[in-house]
């Protein structure tokens, strides 16, 4: 299951029937919300590396394991919950 490639698990809301868009919606606008809180937590660790500031709370260690954690995190969320522009650029590119 480690091997194959992650794929977004909120199917799009093209493909459902008419019955279940407005749910459909409501659970990629969660999503997004999600990835927007995974991505501004790791902005949060870029800033702390910048500033220095993270020497204050961490160690060498625990902080490279915390941001790299973040890192995948928002990356995970990426993927589960593209944007609406993101997916536009996916079906352009494979026109």
């Amino acid at each position: 299951m480690g091997d194959r490639p992650f794929t977004c698990p909120v199917p799009r809301t093209e493909a459902m029937p008419e019955t279940m868009k407005p749910t459909n919606i409501k659970i990629q606008r969660v999503a997004l919300k999600w990835r927007a809180l995974a991505e501004q937590r790791r902005d949060h660790f870029f800033a702390l590396y910048e500033s220095g500031r993270w020497t204050r709370y961490y160690t060498d260690h625990e902080f490279l394991d915390a941001m790299h954690q973040a890192i995948a995190i928002a990356d995970r969320w990426a993927v589960i919950a593209p944007r609406p522009e993101e997916l536009a650029e996916v079906a352009e590119s494979a026109a």
